[in-house]
């Protein structure tokens, strides 16, 4: 049989929209390979980070009081071309919705549009896999659950810039990355419900001309009037009102998903590394950077996802003071259980709300 005729893409409209093989290429390219390891040793780092995903498995369930069902956690150690190539697939299938309008309108996408849709992504994703230390992908396939993906590179280099224990610092990701799935394992409807934002959030997104134009005009009027254009303040100048409670949705739950992570990395690993303190420190040193690229970090917001942490951590650890973890595990129990933009800086008024 011929293959050459096949739609590999199952029909998906997605891969029209984009050129996804320039993606790729321009995101390795911009990623680098970091740090090289022989063979043995990327085997043996991948053989150690899933026993440390498996023994924080049991710390987690142990600590928050959290269920997990599915499968078993399997730790993927992989390299910044895979951890860009995975995240493009997820990135294809979220778009799909928006690709399959955009196609019924346009259906003829120019050469050069796809290729330069393609770079971007593909610059976007590079730069973030030299960043990135462990992943817990909310919208892989079913069959894939429990899959965590770890970028062997980036874990080698921080440990070698800032002379980390290597096992401690691991088993200190391996938490955090394993409490995500935690999170998604006990309260399934959370999956459901970040996919509703990110569904609702594309349909919002307008292919007239003239309304683009009109939301490009309620944004300079804002500037006119002094509005802070700073990071992710620019953007939510040209977002409707729809689009803009949308993002203000997902701003919340992220920052509980996130701070939620982060307090039970730190809490839980306290008793099971030497030097905790040391690994806060050299993680904090890893997100200063030089003023080019704070700047860059603010045009693609990736400073927003550090802010989720601290924010939400202060949440949740607010939270478990007043009511422990009992009172935490009550964001769990439902979407109307998350707290809003101004109850993720007043723990008090959502433990009012939702309290027993």
């Amino acid at each position: 049989m011929d293959a050459s005729g096949v739609d590999w893409t199952m029909g998906a409209r997605s891969a029209q929209l984009a050129d996804w093989a320039t993606a790729l290429d321009v995101g390795k390219r911009i990623a680098g390979p970091g740090p090289r390891l022989p063979k043995p040793a990327r085997a043996e780092l991948s053989t150690e980070l899933q026993g440390l995903a498996t023994f924080a498995e049991e710390l987690v369930v142990d600590f928050t009081g959290l269920e997990l069902g599915g499968f078993r956690t399997r730790a993927w150690t992989m390299g910044r071309g895979d951890w860009i190539r995975q995240n493009l697939r997820g990135l294809q299938r979220l778009l799909e919705p928006l690709a399959v309008r955009i196609l019924e309108k346009r259906p003829e996408r120019s050469f050069v549009a796809r290729k330069a849709l393609g770079a971007q992504m593909g610059a976007l994703l590079g730069y973030v896999s030299r960043r990135v230390l462990g992943q817990y992908d909310a919208f892989l396939p079913p069959d894939d659950e429990g899959l965590l993906y770890f970028v062997g590179p980036n874990l080698l280099e921080v440990e070698q810039r800032y002379g980390l224990p290597s096992r401690d610092f691991r088993l200190w990701v391996a938490i955090h990355e394993v409490t995500h799935r935690v999170q998604f394992a006990s309260a399934p409807w959370l999956r459901a419900q970040l996919s509703s934002l990110v569904d609702g959030y594309l349909d919002s997104v307008s292919l007239e001309s003239g309304e683009l134009l009109d939301q490009l005009k309620r944004a300079v009027a804002q500037l006119a009037q002094g509005a802070d254009v700073r990071g992710m303040q620019g953007l939510l100048l040209i977002l409707t009102p729809e689009q803009r409670a949308i993002v203000e949705k997902t701003q919340a739950m992220m920052s509980v998903l996130e701070g939620h992570a982060s307090y039970v990395m730190n809490e839980v690993a306290g008793a099971h590394v030497e030097d905790l303190p040391k690994l806060r420190r050299a993680l904090a040193a890893r997100r200063r950077t030089n003023a080019p690229e704070r700047a860059l970090q603010k045009a693609i917001g990736f400073d927003r996802k550090v802010a989720q942490y601290d924010a939400g951590e202060r949440f949740i650890r607010e939270i478990a003071a007043r009511a422990g973890m009992n009172g935490v595990n009550l964001v769990w129990r439902g979407s109307g259980n998350l707290p809003s933009t101004d109850e993720v800086v007043d723990p008090a008024s959502w433990l009012a709300r939702v309290g027993d």
